[in-house]
């Protein structure tokens, strides 16, 4: 890790992290210095600091590095492909799961052989934009029933949950649940949540209407069915306005949910936790100019990945992951820096369950969220 800053004082701490507050700070228009200049009572002095700072400007606001970041990793990432996308975790650490694109099909990397296997390639489908491993190994996908390519959004915000065997030898069962964006999948038990978004109507703003819902997976006669389904939380009884989408069940008793609160039509996020017994929302980010959307957590539940721009303060196309501490002090540590490069950034990270590894993928700033560009591997044994 090296890299922190501590959101409520601003400290930054590094050599690097020096370099990236002198560029927030003195990041102003030039004309603004140069209207400082006409002003004949200036003392001279000070006229020769700030001409130091307008000659540091151009520096400063370049990248830290042209290229590609594949090609300057530090010794503890290594690519793991050259294509692929939402990266998740096998329950013993061996595998990962993931899709070659949005509305592609679901496959399954072997570590040790670095084998792929298609999941997915034995039946006709749309293509998923979700697969997750439940407890049992089985795979929830979420995908849509119909798709048109001219109007590709339209199918992400109409995706339904189906369950996947593992065996790859049968198609998968419908739960008759629709679900934007991901879903949280607990890794103990056979339980998800998920959230369902209503479009805003005419007058109501840029923000979706959106609700949160968890229920078991149950099976009868070998065959999956949805149990149990109830509201945990509704966008409309937050004290802000917001569209929420949950990420993860922190464990390792997984009592409480980690989401995302979406501001500014999607362009601002926070992080927030969910006491699912009280239903008390904790904002963990407050966030006025960072984009936070939290990702992948640890299993230790102390921590939680986070998509942070705060290096830069660009918005969601240029974010790289941070570690966020879930004990409300603002702990904010780095972890990656593909957003030096220009036109790139790291992206959607999850957590190994014995807490030695991130498996996430790289992306570039001009496209979709969570579409990738390959998968890496981050050795946090090796970063010390």
């Amino acid at each position: 890790m090296t890299e922190s800053v501590e959101r409520d004082c601003g400290l930054v701490s590094t050599p690097q992290g020096i370099d990236r507050v002198v560029h927030s700070v003195f990041a102003f228009p030039v004309f603004l210095i140069r209207l400082v200049f006409s002003t004949a009572a200036m003392n001279s002095c000070l006229r020769y600091v700030i001409a130091g700072i307008a000659a540091a400007i151009p520096a400063f606001a370049q990248p830290l590095s042209n290229g590609n970041p594949v090609d300057h990793l530090p010794a503890y990432i290594r690519q793991l492909t050259a294509f692929g996308e939402r990266a998740d975790w096998s329950h013993d650490g061996k595998k990962i799961l993931f899709l070659t694109k949005t509305f592609g099909d679901a496959l399954e990397l072997d570590l040790s052989t670095g084998a792929i296997r298609n999941l997915t390639a034995h039946y006709p489908h749309y293509g998923y934009t979700r697969a997750l491993y439940l407890a049992n190994d089985d795979i929830l996908l979420s995908g849509p029933e119909v798709f048109d390519p001219k109007h590709a959004e339209r199918a992400r915000n109409e995706c339904y949950l189906f369950v996947l065997d593992h065996a790859g030898t049968k198609p998968p069962v419908a739960l008759a649940v629709r679900c934007n964006e991901g879903p949280a999948v607990s890794r103990h038990r056979l339980h998800f949540a998920w959230a369902e978004w209503t479009s805003p109507r005419p007058g109501e703003g840029d923000l979706a209407a959106s609700k949160l819902f968890e229920a078991d997976i149950v099976y009868v006669d070998g065959h999956p069915a949805l149990a149990a389904r109830h509201l945990i939380l509704d966008s409309a009884d937050l004290p802000f306005r917001c569209t929420i989408e949950p990420q993860n069940f922190r464990p390792p008793e997984e009592k409480e949910l980690t989401f995302s609160a979406y501001t500014s039509g999607g362009g601002k996020c926070d992080v927030c936790l969910l006491d699912l017994a009280t239903r008390k929302v904790t904002n963990l980010t407050h966030s006025t100019d960072t984009y936070d959307e939290p990702e992948g957590i640890f299993p230790d539940g102390q921590a939680t990945l986070v998509e942070c721009d705060a290096q830069n303060h660009l918005g969601s196309g240029h974010v790289d992951l941070w570690k966020l501490a879930l004990d409300g002090s603002g702990h904010y540590t780095q972890l990656t820096h593909f957003s030096d490069y220009p036109d790139y950034k790291a992206s959607n990270p999850v957590v190994s369950d014995d807490g030695r590894f991130i498996a996430f993928q790289m992306a570039k700033s001009g496209e979709a969220a969570g579409v990738g560009h390959g998968l890496f591997l981050y050795d946090l044994t090796k970063d010390r």
